[in-house]
């Protein structure tokens, strides 16, 4: 049993999602998430005020339409409710495509099934990760030829199509699919088996849909022979050792998982974000990017930051500069070496810019060779890219991150470096703190022991580059007692007002015009 939990760990159950591979994922709390009845003790709260999934509209939609079945509804954002309607109707063409696809090949029709496809393995006696029953599920929509001998999984994706899935999603996606029984389950319960099954199947095919742009790829098709193959191969190894593991990565996963309050990870630090508690709200987590897109609108910090809505629109060119610029840093400083980028000879162009643009970008690139903290930097030094440090406030029940753009040792201590792109001075009669919160919330992240090392020797750097002139450095001291005030009252200014929100209104104004949601408001249209 996981400390801090309490429940069954008779049953274990893995869906797709576990077996994304993200190298962020914390291995332990993976684990945790196929024990579906093991639940945090003492229990937390689990109330959200508006639906948080965001394909949890689309599958109740396509139910109604393909099954004639109509759920129980969760309270929607207004913008959530306008992309949804928009994304049925992005599935259901892509459906139809698919369909004319099959006749111009001859193939047969296939026509949705309703319920779960569902691996069942019940066991006399407990197993030694004291199991018995396990179960493997494919969250998707469900096809199948009129015989039954034809079965297709689609799996949806929020944006655009999903073309990549790994081998083990896939593999086991395919094995689900081909050799699932229907069966349903209530939340919190084991599957139960639907008397009504289908006859053996002979092929099966993976599907990818983008609700977004209503497009569709065929990720594979596979006869019984090969479904088995796969799974035995690929999928069969992961998840014997997902289910098992136990090392502790602290980062998002700390959001849901039922073990944190045992878990020796990550770092506590109550009161980090200067707010009162909030009754009614389920966990969440929250970055310096969520508070300033909150403060710029709320509405559309619910649609990008909590559903991950995004337009299908090009970025602003400003943003893919800095995107750019960000990638080649990270790939040179992947290589270190004791010159840092000095001698690192730049490239005549980067990929996605037009001509202007990449010239700009190649400047900032010049200018950072005379400032790149691996210029010199000893070999006993540590270098993380882009690392994911996470902290955990129990006050408000909120796990806080936040992603460094490079983090390296400096004889003990830890320094912290962000790295920003700018046209002109971009706090002109501002602090610094309020120009970039992220700094704010590293100088109370690093103030509470994150990352940790001789705080003697640890501080926050910021770097600018710019096209024109020489490349800026700030240095700033975690530690100094003016430094820290001026970061609680930045923090806390923008974390109170996200903290007790749960409407999340549109705040009309220039920034409509860029905002990636803008389709799917009224008044960011108007």
């Amino acid at each position: 049993m996981y400390s801090g939990t309490a429940g069954d760990a008779g049953l274990i159950r893995v869906g797709l999602p576990l077996l994304a591979g993200d190298p962020r994922s914390c291995p332990r709390g993976l684990a945790l998430r196929t024990r579906p009845l093991i639940k945090q003790s003492p229990a937390r709260d689990r109330r959200k005020p508006l639906e948080d999934f965001p394909l949890g509209p689309v599958m109740r939609g396509l139910d109604v339409a393909e099954h004639k079945v109509h759920t129980n509804s969760k309270e929607c954002h207004p913008v959530h409710q306008e992309w949804s309607e928009r994304a049925i109707g992005n599935y259901l063409k892509a459906r139809r495509d698919y369909e004319s696809w099959l006749h111009t090949r001859g193939l047969p029709i296939t026509r949705p099934v309703s319920g779960d496809w569902v691996v069942i393995s019940d066991l006399r006696e407990p197993d030694q990760r004291g199991a018995t029953r396990y179960e493997r599920t494919a969250w998707g929509r469900r096809y199948a030829s009129a015989d039954g001998s034809i079965r297709e999984l689609w799996l949806l994706s929020v944006n655009d199509v999903k073309e990549t899935r790994s081998d083990e999603q896939l593999a086991a996606a395919a094995h689900v699919a081909m050799y699932g029984v229907a069966a349903v389950s209530e939340f919190g319960a084991p599957y139960v088996r639907l008397p009504r099954q289908s006859g053996p199947a002979t092929t099966v095919r993976i599907i990818a849909v983008g609700c977004g742009d209503g497009k569709w790829a065929l990720l594979g098709e596979w006869d019984a022979a090969a479904a088995a193959a796969r799974y035995d191969r690929i999928a069969r190894p992961a998840l014997a050792r997902m289910v098992s593991a136990t090392d502790v990565t602290p980062g998002s996963d700390c959001v849901s998982c039922e073990g944190l309050l045992g878990c020796s990870e990550p770092p506590r630090a109550p009161g980090l974000l200067g707010t009162s508690p909030v009754r009614g709200r389920t966990r969440r987590s929250v970055s310096a990017t969520d508070l300033r897109v909150h403060e710029r609108c709320p509405a559309q910090f619910y649609a990008t930051r909590v559903l991950h809505l995004r337009g299908l629109a090009d970025e602003p060119a400003p943003v893919r500069r800095g995107r750019m610029v960000d990638s080649w840093l990270n790939e040179q400083h992947a290589v270190r070496r004791r010159n840092g980028c000095r001698i690192t000879e730049l490239p005549e162009a980067l990929p996605g810019l037009d001509p202007g643009d990449s010239a700009a970008a190649l400047r900032m690139l010049g200018h950072h060779r005379a400032v790149c903290p691996l210029d010199g930097l000893p070999d006993q030094e540590t270098v993380r890219l882009q690392p994911r440090l996470t902290a955990y406030d129990p006050v408000t029940d909120v796990v806080v991150i936040a992603d460094p753009d490079l983090l390296y040792t400096d004889r003990g201590g830890w320094v912290w470096r962000e790295t920003k792109t700018a046209t002109g001075r971009p706090w002109q009669g501002r602090p610094l703190l309020e120009t970039f919160p992220q700094l704010a919330l590293a100088v109370l992240l690093m103030s509470a022991g994150v990352p940790g090392g001789d705080p003697r020797r640890s501080r926050i750097e910021l770097e600018i580059l710019y096209a024109d002139r020489p490349a800026a450095c700030e240095e700033i001291s975690p530690f100094d007692e003016a430094t820290l005030r001026q970061a609680r009252s930045v923090v806390s200014g923008l974390a109170v007002p996200w903290a007790v929100d749960t409407r999340y209104p549109p705040k009309p104004g220039q920034g409509c015009s860029t905002c990636e949601v803008r389709s799917w408001c009224p008044e960011g249209q108007a």
